[in-house]
């Protein structure tokens, strides 16, 4: 029976999209030059042209909308120009700027749209935008539109230049176009903080699952400890050097490394449910990979120079709350199946929690599941849901199961680990050949 329900779970997550972090952030450098406002910008025009909503989207294929992006990212560049040309003027007016309070209305004035690729990537055109500014301007604010998803707005050509990570349709604020609105040591600690843990939770599936690998091992609290901790130094260390620029490995070699790490840790988690003393070093070095991953989402949005060390902090920070998040969700579900496990709680109370969540957990993912989900965490509700609700189904079949040796690990610990091997698996092979 659980093997069956270990395939469902599995199955739920098979359709994601290979790359983790396929909808990628804007970026737009700006600076005022000869009576001008020019923001030199690199975006992903193929979701914009198809009406996509990227507001908190981490995928296109969630989009409903995958289809029209893959054909648009087939198109040759002219193709792709005279498309963008089509909605040109709605895009213009939906970025809203102001200086000293006056209205600037912008105008286009290179598109560049590189030659077609892999059409399940990304493709970064470039665009120059320019703004007629008014005598001698002082203040800038610029307002980005929440449906074309996240704008890093970086200052040019002045000394603290400002940089902004704008979501969901906010505004920059108030820029001194002299310079000087640099951020703080602690706004870019705090700052960076979310984007961490959003890297995390909810968009990091892959990190989510590795970070599950590690937890179904054993219940024991020294053993996760010992992994969580190799795993924490490793990704530090290479988050770090990736960020600063000593390490640079593309993602077409990282990311499918990173999914054969999952695979790894779960099918040991099948094979055992002991520490041995080669496991905190295969995971130090999973965590390198890892680590790499966690860079590459930097690299697309870079960190603000003059407070590089606090952003930097900040971002890891927020990773490692997202991850312990992760744990500690996974073990406040599982900690009455432990209970029971272990003889301190009643099986049939077990058996009618655990039923009950099940149902719980199912409805909400079709209850959920809707725009707002996904423009909160960028995937269908069912995505997430459902295999919880399975989960709560293993529970409860542990519980039932409770006179045979070993209930939870063999009812819990071993299908949800097959399961996260049989993802991981999935991914690999997608990341490498398809």
């Amino acid at each position: 029976m659980f093997h069956r329900l270990f395939l469902l779970i599995a199955a739920l997550w098979l359709p994601l999209s290979a790359q983790a972090h396929e909808v990628q952030p804007a970026i737009a450098d700006f600076q005022v030059e000869n009576g001008f406002l020019t923001l030199d910008m690199t975006i992903a025009l193929e979701p914009v042209i198809a009406g996509v909503n990227l507001d908190g989207l981490a995928d296109t294929n969630e989009s409903g909308k995958a289809e029209d992006v893959d054909a648009l990212r087939a198109l040759p560049p002219d193709a792709l120009k005279a498309r963008f040309d089509t909605i040109r003027s709605d895009f213009l007016s939906a970025i809203a700027i102001t200086t000293d309070g006056w209205l600037n209305s912008p105008v286009t004035l290179t598109v560049d749209v590189p030659e077609v690729g892999e059409v399940d990537l990304p493709r970064e055109s470039t665009l120059r935008i320019l703004a007629p500014l008014p005598a001698n301007p002082q203040v800038l604010n610029i307002k980005w539109p929440a449906e074309y998803g996240t704008l890093v707005l970086r200052q040019q050509g002045v000394e603290n230049p400002y940089t902004g990570y704008l979501t969901s349709g906010e505004g920059s604020g108030d820029i001194a176009l002299g310079g000087g609105d640099q951020m703080t040591a602690l706004e870019a600690f705090t700052g960076y903080i979310p984007v961490g843990f959003d890297h995390i939770l909810p968009k990091g599936l892959d990190h989510i699952l590795f970070v599950l690998g590690l937890f179904f091992l054993s219940s024991r609290l020294n053993t996760l400890l010992w992994q969580v901790s190799a795993f924490t130094l490793a990704h530090t260390v290479t988050l770090a050097l990736g960020a600063l620029g000593y390490v640079n490995i593309p993602g077409s070699i990282v990311e499918p490394l990173i999914a054969a790490s999952i695979v790894y840790v779960a099918v040991e988690n099948i094979l055992s449910d002991k520490l041995n003393k080669w496991r905190p070093m295969v995971i130090f070095g999973f965590g390198l990979l890892h680590g790499l991953g966690f860079a590459s989402v930097l690299g697309d949005f870079g960190l603000p120079a003059a407070q590089f060390i606090p952003a930097l902090i900040g971002f890891n920070i927020g990773v490692e709350i997202g991850q312990l998040t992760v744990i500690a969700m996974a073990f406040l579900l599982v900690f009455v199946a432990l209970r029971v496990d272990n003889g301190d709680s009643d099986e049939k109370f077990g058996m009618v929690f655990y039923a009950i969540l099940a149902v719980i957990f199912a409805a909400l993912g079709v209850i959920l599941d809707g725009d707002g989900f996904r423009d909160v965490t960028g995937a269908s509700a069912h995505i997430f849901l459902w295999p919880v609700a399975m989960l709560c189904v293993l529970c409860a079949l542990s519980a039932y199961e409770l006179d045979k040796l070993n209930a939870y690990r063999r009812f819990v610990a071993v299908p949800a680990s097959a399961a996260i091997a049989l993802v991981g698996a999935y991914w690999f092979v997608e990341r490498v050949f398809l």
